[in-house]
């Protein structure tokens, strides 16, 4: 656990030195709180649209932002993988799963400032306008996003295990839309109906905004939440080990 922290610490200091970390991980979810809000503050209230209301938007907003993370988690472990550094770090007593969660532990630990910053922010917007926002509803979202994390941090360590560090950025991008699409961050699946929302249902990305959603509403039904986040968890722990043992495959085919 010694070495896996010591790598993490490395992966974090990496993540930090570069400034587009804190440009798309904290500070792109905040100024699409605040695009959003102003979008939401434009609709007449006979629209009845209730999708962009804070209490709807905040969780969406920090599904979104988890996306971002993904994608760093792809660079940094495809950037590493391209140059010697992964190859000296072989010959070292590490294991598979050390390298693992040393990749994983720092990008958490962003995950969860992330979501810090996004919550501080939607108190703000939710003081500023008026409008209703549970805070205990948003500390179990809080709670219930870390899975979602988690799983977008695995996508991330799984491409970039896979792919080259110009590859798995492009392959990131289109899970960030589809993520944001088929997550239904943009718009509500569920009034829309139709086969848009069977598409919808069979990728986990709309589990994540679901069950985010309806923790901020305190809505913790079966069909609600208790299953949203059930298949939410299961994803993320199928795609984490996963990619540690795709992780440990490629690692023993480059000994080799």
């Amino acid at each position: 656990m010694n070495r896996a922290l010591a790598f993490g610490s490395r992966n974090f200091k990496e993540l930090t030195r570069d400034p587009l970390s804190y440009i798309f991980c904290l500070g792109f979810p905040v100024i699409m709180l605040a695009i959003m809000s102003i979008v939401n503050a434009s609709i007449p209230e006979e629209a009845g649209m209730t999708l962009f209301r804070i209490d709807k938007l905040s969780p969406g907003i920090a599904v979104f932002g988890q996306t971002f993370v993904m994608l760093f988690a792809a660079l940094i472990v495809s950037k590493d993988r391209s140059g010697s550094f992964l190859v000296r770090m072989y010959s070292t007593p590490m294991r598979p799963a050390d390298f693992t969660v040393g990749y994983i532990l720092p990008l958490m630990l962003i995950s969860v400032l992330q979501l810090i910053v996004t919550d501080i922010c939607s108190v703000i917007t939710a003081l500023i306008t008026g409008a209703e926002l549970s805070i205990a509803g948003l500390a179990v979202s809080f709670i219930v996003l870390i899975p979602s994390a988690l799983m977008f941090v695995s996508f991330g360590l799984l491409f970039g295990t896979l792919f080259s560090d110009k590859a798995a950025p492009g392959l990131c991008s289109i899970i960030i839309s589809l993520g944001s699409f088929l997550g239904c961050i943009w718009f509500d699946a569920e009034h829309t109906g139709g086969i848009m929302y069977d598409i919808c249902r069979c990728f986990p990305f709309f589990y994540c905004t679901k069950s985010a959603r309806s923790a901020v509403a305190l809505d913790l039904g079966t069909d609600t939440f208790v299953i949203p986040i059930i298949v939410v968890a299961a994803c993320a722990a199928v795609l984490t080990l996963l990619s540690s043992a795709v992780f440990g495959a490629k690692m023993k085919a480059d000994l080799s």
